[in-house]
């Protein structure tokens, strides 16, 4: 006898009846979630939505490469610092939190304690994960017994912002760099690629957020005029929706890795404000 030729019927097996009809409409939800997901590709922005010049977003492009240059990047002229901060580190959309271990090792070197958000690549906010992220900031508040600074790279200042928010007996202080959270979410070159990957529109986020209502804790925004991706209105924001602007001159993908960046974050944490 065949071996196996008695065994019962499985749910992977392919037969007729209900698991048939099981798999067609998981085929048609599959289906009609790419079809939306085009149709937020293909949307269109409203006619006050300021975004960076094509030639400024043409030149992140070619920060491809930025993975690879980071591995040699020298270390900086840091002080150590009197006042050692726990930060937590936020990546950028689509981004790992790799992408910011030379500013995780710069800030170390002043003696600062540098944690990542734990959750991995950063492809927008659920309430599944901003939740894991809620209790990722108690939990390093709770461990070193101090409060923290939230340091978060384009989308992951939105993060930042929002959870410290819920959090914010946790928070020292916010330090948005090159984040959306101003203007209009659509000011900014990557809100289709947003929706496309996120399956929502950039103004129907899946958790309770008012990007522009500042967080009760210090918030600082970095921003640069020649960051090609997000609009100095979002990034910048208007007085009210954060505490202080700090213009630099860096690309959008050089807030993770550029000197001059990474030197006003040195400063911003040796300022005792925030810190009682």
């Amino acid at each position: 006898m065949a071996a196996g030729r008695n065994r019962p019927i499985t749910d992977h097996d392919t037969v007729d009846g209900p698991d048939r009809g099981g798999l067609l409409q998981r085929l048609k939800n599959l289906r009609d979630n790419a079809r939306y997901r085009f149709q937020l590709l293909r949307g269109s922005a409203p006619t006050n939505a300021h975004t960076p010049s094509w030639k400024l977003f043409a030149a992140e492009l070619g920060q491809v490469i930025a993975p690879v240059t980071r591995l040699v990047k020298p270390e900086l002229p840091i002080e150590r610092a009197d006042h050692p901060r726990i930060v937590i580190l936020l990546p950028g959309f689509a981004a790992h939190p790799g992408s910011m271990r030379y500013m995780a090792r710069e800030l170390e070197r002043a003696g600062h304690k540098a944690k990542r958000w734990g959750l991995g690549y950063n492809f927008g906010p659920t309430p599944e994960n901003f939740e894991l992220l809620a209790q990722r900031v108690r939990a390093v508040h709770d461990r070193y017994g101090q409060k923290v600074v939230l340091i978060g790279w384009s989308l992951g200042g939105v993060f930042a912002r929002e959870v410290a928010k819920v959090h914010p007996d946790c928070v020292a202080k916010v330090i948005t760099m090159g984040t959306p959270f101003s203007h209009t979410p659509y000011s900014n070159n990557l809100w289709r690629l947003y929706q496309f990957t996120a399956g929502h529109a950039v103004e129907d986020l899946p958790i309770e957020a008012e990007l522009a209502v500042k967080p009760p804790v210090e918030t600082v925004a970095f921003w640069s005029p020649r960051d090609g991706a997000i609009s100095r209105r979002a990034a910048c924001g208007l007085p009210g929706e954060r505490d202080r602007a700090v213009a630099l001159r860096c690309s959008h993908m050089g807030f993770c890795d550029s000197r001059e960046v990474i030197l006003a974050l040195v400063e911003e944490l040796s300022r005792e404000s925030g810190f009682d």
